[in-house]
């Protein structure tokens, strides 16, 4: 039932145009435009070694907390969950589910993007043994950002979802070092952003893949607190009808 579930809730993310332009098109557009163009100072060596990891942590935010959220606030107001909750699925099945769904795209979308930063020029660093840790980054930053999405779908209204998943976004997009580097910013405001979910997932990535260092513990710390109490508040608060 779980994989079943699983297929459907994945055929639904592939079938919807704006979710696919939110979490395959726009992150390989901005590494296509920053690569290749001047636009922004990203500091010395190959822009698009800056740029991938950053995209590959916003791909994840796209999937994991904003397509998520948006989805789960419409299926909810629709009362799709609601009749879920009277089949043979157990509540506990559908979000893993969700899970399997939301993993299966960031695959995709991982594959996708380092097929075209490689294209680009990338040289990643740290070889197949850096895979485990940027394996371990993802899947801390899918559980942090889960969390949120669900917490919001579950709390709010669609359309308010709807504003407010895209709202922030765009702000993490803007402020959580995902295309220029925070060092631009105040010493004080960027201490601050550093701890968004979004920054320690794009920072912990290019200590990997543009540095070759081992797993940060400090990105993945962050990202595990955010995770804890994301879940934690959904847990607590979501609303299945």
């Amino acid at each position: 039932m779980v994989l079943a579930q699983a297929a459907f809730e994945l055929r639904g993310m592939l079938r919807n145009g704006e979710q696919l332009l939110l979490t395959m098109i726009i992150p390989v557009l901005l590494l296509v435009l920053f690569s290749t163009t001047a636009l922004l100072d990203l500091g010395p060596g190959e822009r698009v070694d800056f740029l991938a990891p950053g995209v590959l942590a916003l791909a994840v935010m796209s999937t994991s907390f904003t397509g998520q959220a948006i989805a789960t606030g419409f299926e909810r107001r629709y009362g799709a969950l609601k009749r879920l909750g009277a089949t043979p699925l157990p509540r506990s099945g559908l979000i893993v589910a969700k899970t399997l769904a939301i993993l299966a795209v960031e695959a995709v979308q991982t594959a996708l993007i380092c097929a075209v930063a490689l294209a680009l020029g990338w040289s990643p660093h740290g070889g197949f043994g850096g895979a485990p840790a940027v394996a371990v980054l993802l899947l801390a930053g899918t559980a942090a950002f889960s969390g949120f999405g669900l917490l919001m779908a579950g709390t709010l209204r669609a359309e308010a979802t709807l504003a407010a998943a895209n709202l922030v976004y765009l702000l993490l997009l803007a402020l959580g070092g995902v295309v220029f580097p925070l060092t631009e910013f105040p010493g004080p405001v960027a201490a601050v952003l550093e701890a968004l979910p979004i920054a320690a997932l794009a920072e912990g990535l290019r200590q990997v893949l543009q540095q070759g260092t081992a797993l940060p513990v400090a990105s993945l710390l962050v990202l595990l607190a955010w995770a804890a109490v994301g879940l934690a508040l959904a847990a607590r608060f979501f609303r299945w009808e």
